[in-house]
């Protein structure tokens, strides 16, 4: 079966789409010895057959026909604009929720999205990642009076498994956040059983760079000097009064309660290095969460980004997202200003670097080592420069190492050492290389 070797080759994301396919009460998601959640499917005599994986969004048997682009002209059939990166839309924002900012991680778009539908009955209840007795995962919600619940942003393994599982018990319509990954097998679920399309009305994409394993939490409370057990982890304090990224890691000791916090700079960068993420992430080439109705993620550019309270970007993309933030504009709930493409795709730079610069090179060094992909769309399938190489070596060692060298020995100083010369190289061929592209721009050189 595909899936068993999909999670072998640890292009699991966790979401749990196949395990509503297999129809066994015995499958499962499972966390694996990496921190991650991954499907553990029964299969019985008359079953081996099916095909489990056409819902997963790592498949390796679907074509190009259930990519992101036909996918996108499937559902997203009121976008009027189009770009190669970020897909298919309406409209392009940054800004904030005049009421949910304040006890949000970014700028409270999310949540005021959610609210938006569920007061005007665009859906009756919401899917989305809330704390669970002192951890995280997906939960229904259909009440305003919850939706504060929702309003933080949480790097911990979640699933969407339990969705399919009650989705025909309950009655009205349900609006859905996720990651691409998890977006895109809600999307192949529709495309597979049409009646979800009027039953999931409506996603709210949130633009990610990578999924991190939980031991990456057990890093964070470690770093903030917890070293037993722990409880609400905030991975997004932040701090009003200087800028975006100058914000905290919190958790609160379980024993003791004893507060504890790390300023997330002094940990240095924990998404271009790669730590603690999942290898499948390397083989993803959506960036802006395409097929969501709308995409949120940080305005990691000027001026936003001097703001330490929070700003979303946002991609309008269906004829209802942009009602919502048309209205929410009208109302002073939302104050948005429109940005440019070029400022989008700034603001989500690395992302790009990494997804579709070094894609090209992670996918024809997994074919050597005979290892099965997904089909990738061909655009981003271009041959970069020895040292972008590099980069994607070197990173792709640190990613591997972070898991290993933790799974080997959990102890904060032990894996601090043995991660040095990893990010230490990284860093350096890294900075070569911005010299150097920036080099070639200047001359005309394309290597």
């Amino acid at each position: 079966m595909t899936i068993k070797k999909i999670v072998e080759q640890g292009l699991c994301v966790g979401c749990g789409a196949c395990i509503s396919e297999s129809c066994s009460d015995d499958s499962r998601m499972q966390w694996n010895s990496d921190g991650f959640l991954e499907a553990n499917l029964i299969y019985s005599t008359n079953s081996e057959s099916l095909e489990f994986d056409r819902v997963c969004p790592f498949s390796l048997n679907n074509d190009e026909t259930l990519n992101e682009d036909h996918l996108a002209k499937e559902f997203l059939t009121t976008s009027v604009l189009a770009d190669n990166e970020i897909g298919l839309y309406n409209n392009l924002y940054a800004g904030y929720s005049t009421k949910y900012r304040e006890t949000s991680s970014s700028g409270g778009l999310a949540t005021y999205i959610f609210e938006r539908l569920l007061r005007d009955k665009y859906v009756d209840h919401l899917f989305v990642v809330s704390e669970i007795d002192g951890k995280y995962g997906y939960k229904i919600f259909s009440s305003i009076d919850d939706i504060q619940q929702i309003s933080k942003t949480r790097y911990f393994p979640v699933t969407l498994s339990s969705l399919f599982d009650i989705i025909d018990d309950i009655d009205g319509k349900i609006a859905i956040s996720g990651v691409a990954c998890f977006v895109k097998s809600i999307r192949l679920k529709q495309h597979f059983y049409p009646t979800l399309k009027e039953k999931i009305p409506f996603l709210v994409g949130i633009i990610c760079g990578g999924l991190k394993s939980k031991h990456y939490t057990d890093f964070l409370a470690q770093s903030s000097g917890c070293v037993t057990e722990y409880m609400v982890p905030e991975y997004r304090v932040k701090n009003n009064s200087s800028i975006a990224l100058d914000y905290q890691f919190s958790c609160i000791e379980t024993e003791s309660k004893r507060y504890h916090s790390v300023d997330m700079k002094s940990l240095g960068d924990m998404w271009g290095t790669g730590l603690f993420k999942s290898k499948a992430c390397d083989f993803c080439d959506d960036v802006a969460t395409e097929l969501a109705d709308i995409s949120l993620g940080d305005a990691w550019i000027k001026p936003y980004k001097e703001d330490g309270a929070g700003n979303n970007i946002i991609i309008s993309r269906s004829k209802l997202a942009d009602e919502l933030l048309q209205n929410g504009i009208a109302l002073k709930e939302l104050k948005l200003d429109r940005i440019d493409l070029s400022e989008i795709k700034l603001s989500q730079q690395g992302s790009f670097n990494h997804r579709h610069k070094g894609l090209y090179y992670r996918v024809n060094k997994a074919r050597k080592a005979g290892i099965q992909i997904p089909q990738k769309r061909s655009r981003f399938l271009i041959k970069q420069n020895i040292t972008n190489d590099l980069v994607q070596l070197v990173r792709s060692l640190t990613r591997q190492q972070s898991l290993v060298l933790w799974k080997k020995h959990t102890g904060l100083s032990f894996f601090n050492n043995k991660m040095k010369p990893y990010l230490f190289v990284l860093h350096k061929i890294t900075k070569l290389n911005h010299i150097l592209t920036r080099l070639y721009k200047i001359v005309g050189v394309k290597l």
